[in-house]
């Protein structure tokens, strides 16, 4: 996790006995499992924020960089110069976007949660690239506005909608926003949330950058798999204790799309499983540029291409540096 990020959640919490900070933990999440109507903010006062600070802001910052890097693989000539962070939160996707393209530009959060928003601002303090980012309520949903900007990230914002609100939002980021990154929790029902969203954008005349090869329909059967990706996530030993685990890592699981209206340089294909390293040989699951899903077998035979099999990841674009496929 981002150092700065680190250091700010630990002093946030500094002096919160944590068994108060695990019982608000516990009230999130029959909160975020449970039907949330659209005007009904989830975080309501400052106890429940630090709770979500603690509990998903790793997580989500993690989850959100890593769409966000495959997406600036896809653009790289490219650097946003304004930001709008809708249903952000606290913030985590803006500190998302400073790690990837680090430098200053406008920042705006939008969220319908005071308290969350409060607490944002003064996390985003420690950030040289956020102290002057607005902070602003907004209902999201119908009536939503948006100022134009280069990029608006959506990030777990979509499952505490309503199918209509879903829709607008995605409309009016499209209209908003010369690129549009959604992220949400890697399930089913995520990436379903996510794919109604890449349908959305693709009809507005965006290209998918990523995680996708094509802008095409997506060749996953629904109801018999899902697209969805990892980030590894560090805890600190103040996390571990709220979360109640005690390995040092945890795996976030989250489903994404990065769409834009500028050219892009899609991955030829994408891991989409983990990969199986076997003796001598590695299997990879791909999401091909013709449209299909595939399993390619790279073994000792194809050299330095094995090598970079075995380093891979799930998520890496297929070959790496442009390589040619086995």
């Amino acid at each position: 996790m981002n150092d700065p990020l680190r250091t700010a959640l630990a002093e946030l919490l500094d002096g919160l006995p944590p068994t108060d900070v695990a019982r608000a933990v516990d009230r999130l999440i029959a909160n975020y499992r449970g039907a949330t109507p659209t005007d009904a903010p989830i975080l309501r006062d400052r106890a429940d924020v630090a709770a979500y600070a603690a509990y998903r802001m790793p997580a989500t910052f993690e989850a959100v960089r890593s769409a966000l890097e495959a997406f600036a693989a896809a653009v790289p000539h490219w650097t946003p110069g304004s930001h709008t962070d809708v249903g952000g939160g606290t913030g985590a996707a803006t500190w998302a976007v400073a790690a990837t393209w680090p430098g200053g530009r406008g920042v705006t959060v939008l969220d319908w949660a005071e308290p969350a928003l409060a607490l944002g601002r003064e996390i985003a303090a420690a950030h040289p690239d956020l102290r002057d980012a607005r902070w602003q309520r907004a209902r999201i949903g119908a009536g939503l506005t948006l100022a134009t900007t280069d990029l608006v990230t959506v990030s777990y914002v979509l499952n505490e909608l309503s199918e209509a609100d879903r829709a607008i939002l995605v409309d009016t980021a499209a209209g908003a926003a010369q690129a549009v990154v959604v992220v949400e929790a890697g399930t089913p029902a995520g990436y379903a949330r996510v794919i109604e969203a890449r349908d959305r954008l693709i009809r507005a005349g965006f290209h998918v950058a990523a995680p996708c090869p094509h802008s095409a329909a997506c060749p996953i059967v629904p109801g018999q798999d899902w697209c969805h990706f990892s980030a590894r996530v560090g805890r600190s030993s103040l996390h571990r204790q709220v979360k109640g685990g005690a390995l040092a890592y945890e795996d976030e699981k989250f489903s994404y799309v990065a769409a834009t209206r500028l050219p892009v340089e899609p991955a030829p294909s994408r891991v989409v499983r983990r990969p199986q390293i076997r003796k001598g040989q590695v299997l990879l699951d791909l999401c091909e540029t013709d449209e299909r899903l595939s399993r390619t077998t790279v073994t000792k035979r194809h050299g330095d291409l094995y090598k970079a099999a075995r380093d891979a990841d799930w998520g890496d674009a297929w070959p790496p540096h442009g390589d040619a496929a086995p």
